[in-house]
């Protein structure tokens, strides 16, 4: 039994996340120079910057590599990562498939395919939970959008064109969900982002990789990752195809850790993990306010 490792997406990030993250590390301090502004919590006050899908993107990325190399010396070696959405190019570096320098350009590369394609269908992310997943798939099949995230049997996120999204917020209310819109602008992980994982693709084809060197588990297929080619091919699908992440923690479960620790923004995958497995505590980064009581947390939960 040992650590299991999520790495947060988009849509939850805020100034005060990470309070006890280094401002001086080198990687915070590149990811910094890529954006172009010398504090990214000031920046993220700026509700329309903070939203904007490349800096979103380049910023968390950074972050969450930067917190994770604070930690992973002080921490037990993961029994199983995983990265939710944009979190799987921190997940894929933290596991060896390619370097943090390289997750970030990555990072740049799939924020513009994104954009590019998403100037050409607008679109966005609704999260609903409350109804089964046939109820939903009705839902998004009336509505002409497409299921981005599969969560649990109750709670999933769909894309597709903002009307879209309304009129089925709007049909899901009435049938008792909840319903929240996602702090992104992009149609994430449906087929109409499909010409952006194909540009994506070409990019990652020019990328030095490794097979993973620690359990690594995928977003499109929900499966572990085997080797450098498979997990270029993966990182390119999840763009345009249904995140799996109900697949994913089933997986990751199947490892056994003693405790699971989500980096990035918020605690939403902690509070996923929760839900599903109370017998395997899980917390969020974002919940301590030094890196000294988290260390404390996961040690009092190992062997």
């Amino acid at each position: 039994m040992s650590l299991g490792l999520m790495f947060a997406g988009q849509g939850t990030q805020h100034p005060n996340m990470l309070p006890w993250l280094d401002e001086a590390d080198p990687l915070v301090q590149r990811t910094l120079a890529m954006l172009g502004i010398t504090d990214w919590r000031l920046s993220l006050g700026d509700a329309d910057w903070a939203v904007g899908n490349r800096q979103a993107q380049v910023l968390l990325t950074g972050l969450d590599l930067a917190a994770w190399n604070q930690l992973a010396a002080r921490l037990p070696a993961p029994a199983a990562i995983a990265g939710y959405s944009v979190g799987e190019l921190a997940a894929f570096s933290a596991a060896g498939v390619f370097d943090a320098t390289t997750a970030l350009d990555l990072a740049v590369l799939r924020a513009q395919a994104m954009d590019l394609c998403a100037r050409q269908a607008p679109g966005g992310l609704l999260s609903v939970s409350g109804l089964s997943r046939s109820v939903v798939d009705a839902l998004c099949e009336g509505a002409g959008v497409g299921v981005a995230i599969d969560i649990d049997e109750e709670t999933r996120v769909v894309g597709g064109p903002a009307d879209r999204l309304g009129a089925l917020a709007s049909r899901a209310s009435d049938l008792g969900a909840k319903v929240g819109r996602l702090g992104v602008s992009v149609a994430s992980h449906t087929p109409s982002m499909q010409p952006a994982a194909e540009a994506f693709a070409a990019e990652l084809a020019r990328v030095k990789r490794h097979a993973p060197r620690l359990p690594l588990f995928s977003n499109a297929t929900g499966g572990r990752i085997n080797d450098g080619a498979q997990a270029t091919r993966v990182l390119a699908q999840q763009i345009a195809r249904t995140v799996r992440w109900s697949d994913v923690l089933e997986a990751m479960h199947a490892r056994r850790p003693a405790c699971v620790l989500e980096i990035g923004p918020g605690s939403a995958l902690a509070s996923m993990w929760n839900r599903r497995f109370p017998d395997v505590p899980a917390r969020a980064a974002d919940e301590f306010r030094s890196s000294d009581a988290l260390v404390r947390w996961v040690d009092r939960h190992m062997p």
